[in-house]
């Protein structure tokens, strides 16, 4: 919720400095000279100092809230140091001592002196029985202390820093909280801030160290760009024979009303069924190798490229169609001249949605008996807890779907310049 609010405050910021910055530029481009621009979509582009501060934002909150060295400000993080607390215990005859415990918490993979605080059970001076605590904790952890060993059975905690203390009852003290448990044991937990701990969310640096190692000494036997690599071809070849298929299928619906009687069901059927449901029965009926991986993903394109042709189709003005017919064209000529050129811009938008689909069905497409991907490598990280490969993996195939998005806006830009201008 916190991360949420920083960048929300920092989008409303950012919109409002920089509209107040423009209102005194002066612009001459097509568009300042329109006289209605709300609702225009073609008179609508991309605000590029939007984009940077929008990535830049991004990269310092996560640099912020996980101690990043890069970033200048960051958001309170663990605790580190040596905290403590006195504790309160009484013994079967009703007498009462008092004890100190000194924890030493230390940062994950740091190994401490042992000098400073002792491993296991230590003796720091008390008053009567009871003899103290010390232990050894490293940040975002927790430590279970047990005075009964040092103060002899039957004795008891009562009261943490003079507050009285009941089972399960959590008191805040220097450096975190303890918590007394049904056994008379006393849980220390340092106190965590607000940055997130490494093993949920690594630091940008530890996520670029992890990509220099990997794109030198690759991951698994196969390099980093033979993952990505097995990964952009699966993708493409799923697209690719989904458009193939879904193109033709969607303009014969739309132009066919026994085509659409006769599929539409099974399109509106399919549509709403994830990817990811359909991978049993792909291994099944076509194995664990790579033409079931294929499979899945031309599934995945299939239906969204039916319905952006098919829409394509069914949003051609027919007063185009009227023109072309008074001309003297014939069907052929009204379906290559007019239906195929006004349909263009949703059959771009739909294969940039099918793209997108696609890379977000690759992980689970590669989740069985994959030998390289950039999914097998993220599978394959997650079951040994690291974090940086998964993250790295996430951001490369980010990288790399906006990368072919860019590529189809440009295509659409130069194949269909007349969209939204009438």
């Amino acid at each position: 919720m916190m991360v949420l609010l920083v960048y929300v405050a920092i989008f409303v910021v950012s919109m409002l400095v920089w509209g107040r910055i423009k209102r005194h530029r002066d612009r001459h481009d097509f568009t300042s000279l329109k006289t209605v621009t709300f609702g225009d979509e073609s008179a609508i582009t991309p605000d590029r100092v939007a984009s940077v501060i929008s990535v830049l934002s991004v990269f310092l909150i996560w640099g912020a809230f996980t101690g990043s060295s890069v970033v200048p400000l960051h958001v309170p993080g663990p605790f580190i140091g040596e905290a403590g607390f006195s504790y309160t215990a009484r013994d079967a005859s009703g007498a009462e001592a008092q004890a100190q415990v000194r924890i030493l918490v230390h940062a994950i993979g740091a190994k401490p002196a042992a000098p400073a605080v002792p491993e296991g059970p230590a003796v720091p001076e008390g008053t009567g029985f009871a003899k103290g605590d010390a232990a050894i904790v490293a940040a975002w952890r927790s430590v279970l202390i047990r005075p009964a060993d040092n103060d002899g059975p039957g004795a008891q905690v009562v009261a943490i820093n003079g507050q009285p203390i009941a089972v399960d009852q959590e008191i805040d003290v220097d450096g975190g909280s303890v918590t007394l448990t049904g056994k008379g044991s006393l849980n220390f937990q340092a106190a965590r801030g607000m940055q997130m701990e490494p093993i949920w969310l690594p630091s940008p640096e530890a996520v670029g160290t992890r990509l220099v190692e990997i794109a030198g000494n690759g991951f698994q036997n196969t390099s980093l760009w033979g993952h990505l690599g097995a990964s952009l071809a699966r993708v493409l070849a799923g697209f690719v024979l989904g458009s193939a298929v879904g193109i033709p299928l969607g303009y014969a619906m739309g132009l066919s009303g026994w085509f659409r009687g006769w599929f539409d069901p099974i399109v509106e059927f399919m549509r709403p069924v994830p990817p990811l449901a359909l991978i049993p029965l792909v291994i099944i009926w076509f194995g664990i190798w790579e033409t079931g991986k294929v499979v899945l993903l031309f599934l995945a394109a299939l239906w969204i490229m039916v319905i952006a042709a098919r829409s394509g189709v069914s949003g051609v003005k027919l007063s185009k169609i009227h023109a072309a017919y008074s001309l003297g064209a014939s069907k052929a000529q009204i379906l290559r001249h007019v239906i195929i050129p006004n349909s263009l811009p949703d059959l771009f938008t739909g294969a940039r949605v099918a793209m997108g689909v696609c890379w977000g069905t690759v992980v689970a497409a590669e989740l069985v008996a994959a030998q390289k991907g950039a999914g097998m490598m993220i599978i394959a990280a997650s079951k040994f807890q690291l974090t940086d490969i998964v993250v790295m993996g996430i951001i490369l195939i980010g990288i790399i779907g906006y990368g072919i998005d860019t590529l189809m806006r440009m295509a659409e830009r130069r194949m269909v310049p007349w969209k939204g201008r009438g």
